[in-house]
């Protein structure tokens, strides 16, 4: 990240940073079916872990914004990805039962911590109307991950499916650890986190979390700031469940053969950048993004949508069903991409600059808690028919398009002009 006065140049921090994420989440694509093919956990176990998963981050989440706060942005960062990823990677790298999961999945719930952290180092020095930018770099490198699908390809096919996934996990772990040494050594605190540091210097706990009473004022008297918590809820439940089950509908309901799985996410990847670099500025550079909102909604719906109408084979997957798993990750890489993008800027843009840690980690906390539930949801409904979670996202997807449609709050005066400013001459 840039010296604060210098914030033209947090970009290239920034794509090294979710570059780096990648493998996490390339291995963390493959978890589902490595459940299904190592230890043999059925549907509701999984769906079970995502929603345990999901209760820990509330945990933490609410946590994350005093911790952000008395050891500052970077410090936390650091400190937090260790114990978000490199920690969880390797149990889950050498799991052998339910409680290795388990215990992975809790400690994952820290992510919340260096998730809010991140954010705060990331926009709090940029300039207002480069945030909904900088998020679309920061989509655009972690979907950087795709690099690593021909790698998993390739080991499923020579060691099989769960051999695979553990040395996923071994190599995320590796990377992970580079990366947080490389980001603690070329970022900066930001100017808030200085001052929110002597703040909250020599203040008990009690005091500190005595001040979220103040923070959760700020985030109730606002109706965009409701409006984009709103939003991120709903984009998390189906984020969610598509990470848990797209990939066991492909390969338990459509038949897909594992080796081709990991070529899945990779081609989203792809068509993810594409779209980045091409239709998605077109479509947010308007007044406001209340239009591009609409879209990522109503484009991930009829993908959703579109994955449930896939016919199964009787054996192996049909061309007819990759061409329409084809039209699914065309529908999805966009619908998903714009939604990541905007509910984040939202949340970022709604925000009040001098409480932004502390009210950003209660809109975390909140959004987890609306999440969690849908993790056993889709699993309960997994066990009954591989199709069924995904009539659950087409449900909240519509949900967000009403809500966008009829209760949009437009982001705070000078965004706009700001956005204007921010394009490349």
């Amino acid at each position: 990240m840039a010296h604060p006065g210098a914030p033209a140049r947090q970009p290239p921090r920034l794509r090294v940073d979710r570059a780096a994420v990648g493998p996490v989440h390339g291995a963390r694509a493959a978890l589902p079916l490595g459940l299904h093919a190592g230890p043999g956990l059925h549907d509701s176990q999984i769906g079970l872990l995502a929603t345990l998963g999901m209760v820990s981050q509330v945990g933490f989440g609410l946590a994350g914004g005093i911790i952000t706060d008395r050891l500052g942005r970077r410090a936390t960062t650091a400190w937090f990805d260790v114990a978000a990823w490199v920690i969880p990677c390797i149990l889950w790298a050498f799991a052998q039962n339910f409680w290795f999961f388990l215990a992975a999945s809790l400690v994952n719930g820290t992510l919340q911590v260096t998730q809010n952290s991140w954010d705060c180092l990331m926009v709090e020095d940029a300039e207002r109307g480069k945030i909904t930018r900088i998020y679309s770099l920061v989509k655009v490198a972690a979907d950087c991950s795709a690099l690593f699908a021909p790698l998993a390809a390739v080991l499923v096919a020579q060691l099989g499916l769960e051999p695979a996934v553990r040395i996923l996990f071994v190599n995320a772990a590796l990377v992970m650890t580079v990366k947080i040494i490389w980001l603690y050594r070329w970022s900066s605190e930001t100017r808030q986190g200085t001052i929110r540091m002597e703040q909250t210097r020599g203040q008990s706990v009690w005091q500190l979390l005595a001040g979220y009473r103040g923070a959760l004022g700020l985030l109730l008297r606002s109706r965009g700031s409701l409006m984009a918590l709103a939003i991120a809820a709903l984009t998390a439940a189906v984020t969610l469940v598509n990470g848990t089950f797209w990939q066991v509908v492909a390969s338990q309901h459509l038949h897909v053969p594992d080796p081709v799985l990991p070529f899945f996410p990779m081609v989203r990847s792809i068509l993810s950048m594409v779209f980045f670099f091409t239709l998605i500025p077109r479509l947010t550079t308007a007044v406001d993004l209340k239009r591009p909102t609409l879209w990522g909604f109503g484009v991930y719906l009829a993908g959703q949508l579109t994955l449930v109408a896939i016919p199964a084979a009787d054996g192996a997957a049909t061309a007819g069903t990759y061409a329409f798993l084809a039209l699914c990750l065309l529908l999805d890489s966009f619908g998903a991409g714009m939604l990541f993008m905007l509910s984040e800027s939202l949340v970022a843009l709604h925000v009040d600059e001098a409480e932004r840690s502390r009210v950003m980690a209660i809109q975390r906390t909140c959004i987890m808690l609306a999440a969690a539930p849908f993790g056993w949801i889709s699993g309960w409904l997994s066990g009954i028919d591989r199709t069924y979670p995904f009539l659950l996202t087409a449900a909240l997807l519509a949900g967000g398009l009403a809500l966008t449609w009829g209760r949009w709050v437009p982001t705070h005066g000078g965004v706009a002009s700001a956005l204007d400013a921010a394009e490349p001459a």
